[in-house]
């Protein structure tokens, strides 16, 4: 296992279109769910949970998005239907990081939905660390509350993220990052 500063500076995101399995075992997924938990979490509130979509599920859950987006895309083309079926089936893990706000009069909503982002970026740290990539994604189908339904979220809960999690034949590409002296201010200089 690379040391923590090498594994932070060497993770990269593979579109799931580009995964492969085999996927993580289930003594793997529990250890990459445990790590998704272990974040900032003012007042103890746990304010995000898990989804785990694996084997049948995926394709489970592709029905979903495919009834979804015809219903609400009547010039859809079968094609276009069909690729919504298959938003799940290229990685063989896909995690959902629901978060869950509530009211708390010290830890505003802010900062249980910025707990549920760090959960999910810990989901990606992990399966990095366990030698997959992963692909912290939302797409139309976070934000669509038919879907979310069907998923099993409450009227309250939101899609923080799917994490895509799966292996790579090649390396992957790493993408231009920003250069330091665009984005630090020094207060008082």
């Amino acid at each position: 296992m690379p040391d923590a500063l090498e594994l932070l500076k060497t993770r990269r995101s593979l579109k799931p279109i580009e995964m492969t399995g085999p996927g993580p075992s289930p003594a793997e997924i529990d250890t990459i769910l445990t790590i998704g938990a272990r974040v900032p979490d003012h007042g103890k509130m746990a304010p995000w949970r898990f989804i785990v979509f694996e084997g049948e599920a995926r394709a489970k859950a592709g029905g979903i998005f495919k009834k979804v987006f015809r219903a609400k895309n009547a010039t859809a083309t079968a094609d276009q239907i069909e690729a919504e079926g298959k938003r799940f089936l290229h990685a063989p893990l896909v995690i959902a990081v629901v978060s869950r706000t509530a009211s708390h009069p010290k830890v505003p909503p802010w900062e249980q939905e910025m707990s549920a982002g760090a959960s999910a970026m810990n989901i990606v740290h992990a399966a990095h660390a366990l030698g997959y990539v992963a692909n912290w994604l939302t797409g139309w189908m976070a934000f669509d509350r038919d879907v979310l339904h069907a998923l099993g979220l409450g009227p309250e809960e939101k899609i923080a993220g799917f994490i895509h999690i799966g292996k790579t034949s090649q390396p992957v590409e790493d993408r231009p990052r920003p250069v330091l002296s665009e984005i630090v201010t020094r207060f008082g200089e």
